[in-house]
């Protein structure tokens, strides 16, 4: 199988690696075959793909969509690295304000699937980043949310010390007063 799976210490999210095949022209590798994703859990129908670059320093997140548009995502980078993070933002679940993040990198060969319920952002650690990403509900602009990516309570080390972020990044509120509607377990 070109991929191994694994959970996270929040489990609902999904480590991926992909298996390289490589020459002496370069690799190749498959990012997404449905049979070997539904194999291991993850049966998502993919409505979207959507392609960022970013400079070094730069932090995109946290970000979520309201239901019922609430997206999951599946994360790789196509050149570059970043530092990916998945926040719990599911009321009521043993996780909820507890973050995982991973380095991910056209190097490492490293993904993340990423559910609904969790708010998504990364902060770029290479001079620039190629990100990409499948997402299993179509972008919905009047539910459109975030977190602010310094949230204090989050700690989450971004590894940008001093962040490239957009106005509408920088003015999203805290975890604690943000507009979630995610219910753990349902």
């Amino acid at each position: 199988m070109p991929f191994s799976f694994y959970p996270l210490d929040i489990t609902e999210v999904i480590g991926i690696e992909y298996r390289r095949f490589a020459d002496d022209r370069g690799y190749f590798a498959e990012t997404y075959k449905r049979s070997d994703f539904v194999a291991a859990g993850i049966a998502e129908d993919f409505v979207q793909d959507n392609f960022s670059c970013s400079r070094r320093g730069a932090v995109r997140g946290l970000h979520y969509q309201k239901n019922p548009m609430a997206q999951g995502k599946l994360v790789m980078v196509a050149a570059g690295t970043i530092f990916d993070v998945a926040l719990d933002i599911r009321r009521g679940s043993p996780s909820f304000g507890r973050w995982v993040g991973r380095e991910l990198s056209d190097q490492n060969g490293a993904m993340l699937y990423i559910p609904p319920g969790f708010a998504h952002g990364f902060s770029v650690l290479s001079a620039e980043a190629v990100v990409a990403y499948k997402v299993t509900r179509e972008y919905a602009a009047e539910l459109d949310r975030g977190i602010i990516f310094n949230d204090p309570e989050l700690g989450i080390p971004w590894s940008a010390p001093d962040p490239l972020v957009s106005p509408k990044d920088a003015a999203w509120p805290p975890l604690r007063e943000a507009d979630i509607d995610y219910e753990y377990g349902r």
